[in-house]
């Protein structure tokens, strides 16, 4: 079985790479098994002090693997959803996100829980979701406490998609810079991210997260079997079926 996630640390840094590029990096259950343990290892290897979750396509992440959910149900991703997004909110590493290209549904879950975001100018968003008879439930745990009430209503109601300004300005990403600079802004993060002490940086991020992490453990579950019943839902089916046969045309 190919690698869908790929980690690999130097000079105090965990890089983490979503590839798989036969679904765009859609949150396939494998995928998302390969990212909790590469979140895992990094959280537990004292020679990591930061950890970079990046892409190694022109797509960050597609969202929800449509052919799997068709197929299989959603039982198990949604509440994988929710573990990826713990398992980030929860590391004791602070970790940043590198965002380019289009970013879908649950994709934007990842980009949520992260620490720190930074996306070039022309990365995309979308919460899709309501176009297919669905709802953001699981990463609405992370994905509202980013957002005014009022950007959130505009962007979980619509599913228009908004570039990595709109992002920032929204509160989304906490960096959006010009394409070519993406990497220059993260390395100058990470510099910065770097200086900070282990116990300083684990102490800080867990008072930034309490709230949050406190909230997804009294609601991840229950966020969970309702996206799963959304999925399985004969709308949701029916959507995402016409979806998937307009995509192979």
């Amino acid at each position: 079985m190919t690698e869908l996630v790929h980690l690999a640390v130097v000079d105090g840094v965990a890089t983490i790479t979503l590839d798989s590029p036969h679904n765009k990096n859609a949150l396939s259950q494998q995928l998302t098994s390969e990212l909790l343990a590469h979140l895992e290892t990094a959280d537990s290897d004292d020679a990591v002090r930061v950890i970079v979750v990046r892409s190694a396509l022109d797509v960050f992440c597609s969202g929800a693997d449509l052919s799997e959910a068709t197929s299989v149900g959603m039982k198990v991703g949604a509440q994988r959803m929710v573990d990826v997004q713990r398992a980030i909110v929860a590391n004791s590493k602070p970790i940043v996100t590198r965002v380019a290209g289009p970013v879908r549904a649950g994709g934007i879950g990842i980009v949520a829980a992260s620490d720190i975001s930074i996306a070039g100018h022309s990365a995309t968003f979308a919460l899709t979701e309501v176009r297919l008879g669905l709802a953001a439930a699981t990463i609405s745990l992370t994905v509202i406490p980013r957002l005014t009430d009022r950007a959130a209503s505009l962007t979980f109601l619509t599913g228009d998609s908004f570039d990595g300004v709109e992002a920032a300005n929204l509160g989304l990403v906490t960096q959006s810079v010009p394409d070519a600079e993406v990497d220059y802004a993260l390395s100058e993060t990470l510099k910065s991210l770097l200086k900070g002490a282990p116990q300083g940086l684990r102490e800080s991020k867990k008072l930034l997260n309490r709230e949050l992490l406190a909230d997804i453990d009294a609601r991840g579950t229950e966020l969970a079997e309702l996206s799963a019943s959304l999925f399985g839902s004969p709308a949701a089916q029916e959507a995402m079926l016409a979806f998937l046969n307009r995509k192979k045309k």
